[in-house]
């Protein structure tokens, strides 16, 4: 099984990074032609512009400086990625009965991972959830929210956890708020107090 040991390094995507994220993606752009836009888009748009429309989309939002996600790399290669930002941005979370906002509260949401094949089961998602914390912070965030899956029994298919899993969000301090799906919880890290990815670091 692959591992981190590795150097392991994360960055925002910004433009200079793009042709990381392309490698990542390879040419069915992540899953389906998603290139991560799904969350932004509303059913329609994102059949209409699967593929290369949502690639076009998401390098728009590059081009102009927003960081619509995180870039992992173990030894120089690009390994892994998280998306997140304002729960605002992410239209269809917005419209979603199951995701519904639980509260009025500003919180920035995490919404999706997607790591290397050779990659998968070995800890990058975790690390990644990691270094979402640590970004957020830098940007001010005080709630994190997340909306990882809970099989009800076994191991689940890479493609359906893309959200992340609970056990990973509840190994780094993520609460759950509420639940109005028996396998996809509304889970919230509030930011203001301890930084559990420095307590991590410093015990290692």
């Amino acid at each position: 099984m692959s591992n981190t040991e590795g150097k392991f390094k994360i960055y925002p995507l910004t433009p200079e990074r793009w042709p990381d994220l392309e490698k990542l993606f390879g040419p069915r752009g992540a899953v389906g032609g998603c290139w991560c836009m799904y969350w932004r888009l509303t059913s329609r748009e994102y059949d209409e512009l699967k593929g290369p429309g949502n690639r076009a989309l998401l390098k728009d939002l590059v081009d102009t400086v927003q960081v619509p996600g995180l870039l992992a790399y173990l030894d120089g290669e690009v390994a892994g990625w998280c998306s997140l930002g304002p729960r605002e941005v992410y239209s269809r979370l917005e419209r979603s009965r199951t995701l519904a906002r639980p509260d009025d509260q500003p919180v920035w949401s995490i919404v999706c991972f997607f790591i290397q094949r050779k990659y998968r089961r070995s800890g990058i998602s975790e690390r990644l959830l990691e270094g979402a914390i640590a970004y957020a912070r830098t940007q001010g965030v005080k709630i994190l929210e997340g909306y990882p899956v809970e099989p009800k029994k076994g191991e689940m298919p890479s493609v359906f956890a893309y959200t992340g899993l609970a056990s990973t969000f509840h190994k780094l301090g993520f609460k759950e708020v509420t639940r109005r799906s028996d396998t996809r919880p509304i889970m919230r890290l509030e930011l203001d107090g301890e930084d559990l990815t420095e307590k991590k670091s410093d015990s290692q």
